[in-house]
């Protein structure tokens, strides 16, 4: 058994208009002794922004009284959502889900000093579900890919765009190129690029068409028998790139969402060296159990202290709690779980 320590609630909602409702979802980088968390705030409005506060040994010393990324454009109108920050090259890229009322997809921003971020727009494919299945129908994914078009083409309409979200940089390059860990429903995948402007429509197109490919794992375990999604960035360890990222179990009672891990191959991140069989932790605590959307603990920053992970996570979408475990440990049990399904 690993073991996990709850170290409680880190952030809660204030009654500043742009997070008053709730604080969920952060991305978070360690500085030297500063950990810099940017986080999704969202407004009684149902809008959300990007707020943003430092910790020290997980205790908020400084907290903006106005978020530091927010709606302006008519993409994301409706919300900058669920951001996650990689440093690479000395340049930090800050991904996030933006929001138009209809349409998930992603967006970017960088910044060199954590503090003035440069907006660069939407980089994920403008593509509809009702195309996009007839691309996967070709692209040897599993049918469960063509499930979840079905469903969206169905239940939402054919001009509702592939949803994009759970985006993350890899903090270096690959031969030259970046590398992004992204989802489409319902897996994790992975696309490498030697410059941003690549990433056009037809470029995903020919992706798209051989997604089977380039996707790093598929749900697999009774707990993430519904998806699976990206959480926080690659941290990259002497065994191997660690990914903590998102599990839903589809249970009678509803969705349960579960926090994992798996470890892949430094040199080739295709290759899966370990994944846990049993979450890494699931909504036990009061404040995860129960929120604005109940049973939800969501992983989207990490950072290393000491050699103890500390993984931030939304709770319940409705606070910010943070758990930590022994690096190593971790590892050691990722390493002895091989399975690759």
């Amino acid at each position: 058994m690993l073991k996990i320590k709850d170290e409680g609630i880190i952030l809660e909602k204030t009654n500043l208009e742009f997070e008053n409702k709730a604080v969920l979802n952060p991305a978070c980088i360690q500085v030297d002794d500063m950990t810099h968390m940017f986080y999704r705030a969202i407004n009684h409005n149902d809008i959300s922004s990007i707020g943003y506060c430092q910790l020290v040994d997980n205790k908020v010393v400084k907290r903006l009284k106005e978020p530091v990324l927010f709606p302006e454009y008519d993409y994301e109108e409706k919300g900058v959502e669920d951001p996650r920050i990689t440093l690479l090259e000395g340049t930090y890229y800050l991904f996030y889900t933006a929001y138009d009322g209809n349409n998930a997809l992603i967006a970017y921003a960088t910044s060199k000093d954590l503090i003035h971020f440069t907006k660069h727009g939407i980089i994920s494919p403008k593509i509809s579900y009702d195309k996009a299945e007839d691309i996967f129908r070709e692209s040897k994914v599993r049918e469960r890919y063509r499930m979840f078009e079905m469903f969206y083409k169905e239940v939402v309409g054919k001009d509702i765009l592939l949803f994009e979200k759970d985006a993350s940089l890899f903090p270096r390059k690959f031969g030259g190129k970046f590398v992004l860990l992204h989802r489409v429903l319902p897996g994790i995948q992975i696309i490498k690029f030697n410059d941003f402007s690549e990433l056009t429509e037809d470029r995903w197109r020919d992706y798209f068409k051989n997604l089977g490919d380039f996707v790093v794992f598929d749900p697999f375990y009774w707990f993430e028998n519904y998806k699976i999604g990206g959480g926080c960035p690659p941290i990259e360890t002497k065994d191997g790139w660690l990914i903590i990222y998102h599990a839903v179990e589809d249970t009678p009672l509803g969705k349960i969402y579960h926090a994992t891990a798996a470890l892949l191959d430094r040199k080739n991140p295709l290759r899966v060296l370990g994944r846990l069989t049993e979450p890494l932790f699931s909504p036990k605590a009061p404040w995860e159990k129960s929120g604005i959307t109940n049973n939800i603990v969501f992983p989207t920053g990490a950072v290393v202290r000491n050699g103890r992970l500390y993984i931030f996570y939304g709770a319940a979408d409705t606070v910010i709690a943070a758990k930590s475990i022994n690096l190593t440990e971790l590892l050691t049990k990722l390493k002895k779980n091989p399975l690759k399904p």
